[in-house]
């Protein structure tokens, strides 16, 4: 049985032009996305580093091409591992203050970039036996790591 929630049509009626002003606007809106998925295909096929981030265990035809947007074209931009760990926000902060410690989350980083270097090293569980070795030590000494995408199968 369906519910009807209101016949009312000064609620009916702007809704439906609203919906009807958004639906073409989200149609734009996956033929821009086609076009830049098309895009970063076509000039991640074409670059010279693609060997490398193919090679990458894990990281696959989604996250190779993204792997190589954060770590970009020129090698001089990180001096070294560090740079990019704490660009990227995948960096811990150590605070102390007297006789206190903690240790959080960077706040102020590029957050689809944390979000692409957690995601690899996420699957690389799955195809790395050394990233699968580090998972398991971890967890075995109780640190908690959230799993993702079924890492350990």
């Amino acid at each position: 049985m369906v519910e009807i929630l209101t016949e009312d049509m000064a609620v009916i009626t702007p809704n439906l032009l609203l919906i009807e002003c958004l639906v073409p606007q989200l149609k734009q809106l996956m033929l821009a996305i086609t076009r830049f998925d098309d895009e970063i295909k076509t000039l991640y096929k074409q670059h010279t580093d693609r060997a490398i981030f193919d090679s990458l265990l894990g990281a696959g035809p989604q996250l190779a091409p993204r792997l190589l947007a954060a770590m970009g074209s020129n090698r001089d931009r990180y001096k070294c591992a560090s740079d990019i760990q704490k660009y990227a926000g995948i960096a811990p902060v150590t605070e102390r203050s007297g006789k206190k410690e903690w240790i959080h989350w960077r706040y102020s980083c590029t957050k689809f970039l944390r979000q692409t270097f957690a995601e690899w090293a996420g699957l690389s569980v799955r195809y790395s036996f050394w990233a699968k070795a580090y998972y398991l030590q971890q967890e075995a000494k109780g640190k908690y790591i959230r799993p993702t995408m079924n890492q350990l199968t």
